[in-house]
């Protein structure tokens, strides 16, 4: 699609280092050097402790990066292969693959995305604990920063974080170290990640805000084709679909159409949906923080996300930003917190006069069903007379992010 990673790997490349195990006041840079998760964990524990802004900004992202390890473990530990598809953003990790899975349940699904969840929110809290004027900066080469994802208790430099985005954008699962790739961390960095924390708590939120099980029961073989799912025996080939891509093999689009048509999702928990917004709108706030530290910055020191005064393409993405691009994002920010606080409507092709109120959606929850809220039925509720979001509001934003598109601006901006 674009050099961009998909936004969970963009996620990763903000992983910090952590404190050594041993050391009486810990260094924040010690994780870089941490080869297995004991090194790693120990590190951890010794920066939480700590008081001071460097090591909570430390300990954050590396509670961010356990969360990306839990998700990522309680996959590959029941076989799962990556779809590599937009509609299952949160299971894009290119696990790699487990020859012997262990069985997996709807139960058990849903506790590996409580545990993901829960972990982000430990993060955004940390990382939201560092004071606003603290003065950070961390080099950190992406080679040398990993997960563990095959829970094996190393971290391998094919599962370093440049090699997790590279096998992303490859569309399959790392197959060696990456090339170096280093950035200087600061604190605009830090609520970057703390926004995409809040990101991908939404998702997690918005799927535990309801009952999945159908969906799961009848679908979810084609993630997990050697999990003793219901239907495997029946719908999975012989060879246990080995395949990596959705759209591979004839099984797997059926499957797929099949996952679609079975998102008719009852609410079961319905103050997650309702915190999904609140996700949403902390996420807007915690960009804006991040675009007026970057403003603020006077130095040009291997940025991740270069200000319009800190000229230099970024070597992952390619991309430098102007004033006007800036400008232009802080417009879309304005524009979905007004969709989210439903002073603006979301159009819908079914009905001219009246739009979505999100706002309502989120906080009023009903069944959640994809295809009929596509074709009208399911979304009618939340129908009402207001202001309507126009293709010339956005089209008018568009316009300033040029050739590269607005996507992959978005991807990298958060």
């Amino acid at each position: 699609m674009t050099r961009l990673p998909s936004l969970v790997a963009s996620a990763l490349i903000l992983l910090l280092p952590l404190a050594s195990p041993c050391a009486a006041a810990p260094d924040p840079a010690s994780l870089f050097e941490a080869k297995t998760v004991t090194e790693r964990n120990s590190a951890l524990a010794a920066l939480e402790t700590a008081a001071d802004p460097a090591s909570a900004y430390a300990a954050g992202a590396g509670e961010f990066f356990t969360a990306l390890e839990i998700l990522a473990g309680g996959l590959h530990r029941h076989g799962f292969e990556s779809p590599q598809s937009f509609m299952l953003p949160l299971m894009r990790l290119p696990v790699p693959d487990n020859p012997n899975p262990e069985p997996l349940t709807y139960e058990e699904f849903r506790a590996i995305l409580v545990a993901f969840r829960d972990r982000l929110e430990k993060s955004a809290a940390t990382l939201g604990s560092v004071p606003a004027d603290a003065d950070i900066g961390m080099v950190i080469d992406l080679t040398r920063l990993g997960i563990d994802l095959n829970e094996d208790g190393n971290i391998a430099p094919d599962e370093s974080a440049a090699a997790i985005m590279a096998a992303l954008s490859r569309g399959g699962a790392p197959d060696g170290p990456a090339p170096s790739l280093t950035f200087r961390f600061d604190r605009a960095d830090g609520y970057w990640l703390q926004g995409y924390a809040e990101f991908l708590m939404a998702q997690a939120d918005f799927w535990l805000a309801h009952d999945f099980k159908t969906m799961f029961d009848g679908s979810f073989h084609m993630l997990f084709p050697r999990a003793k799912l219901p239907l495997q025996d029946v719908l999975v080939p012989p060879d246990g679909g080995m395949s990596g891509s959705i759209f591979a093999s004839e099984w797997r689009f059926a499957d797929f159409i099949s996952l679609v048509h079975l998102v008719n999702w009852p609410v079961v928990e319905p103050e997650r949906r309702q915190a999904a917004r609140r996700h949403l709108l902390e996420m807007i706030r915690l960009s804006r923080e991040d675009w007026k530290a970057i403003r603020a910055e006077t130095d040009n020191d291997r940025e991740w996300l270069p200000g319009p005064k800190q000229k230099g393409p970024n070597p992952l993405t390619g991309l430098e930003v102007s004033e006007e691009q800036v400008t232009a994002w802080l417009a879309t920010l304005d524009m979905a917190e007004d969709l989210l606080e439903g002073r603006v409507l979301l159009p819908h092709f079914r009905i001219a006069g009246k739009g979505i109120n999100m706002k309502r959606f989120f906080d009023e929850p009903k069944t959640f069903d994809l295809v009929l809220s596509i074709t009208g039925p399911a979304i009618a509720p939340y129908f009402e007379s207001g202001r309507i979001l126009t293709s010339d509001d956005f089209d008018q934003i568009q316009r300033e992010f040029g050739g590269a598109g607005f996507l992959t601006f978005a991807l990298w901006f958060n």
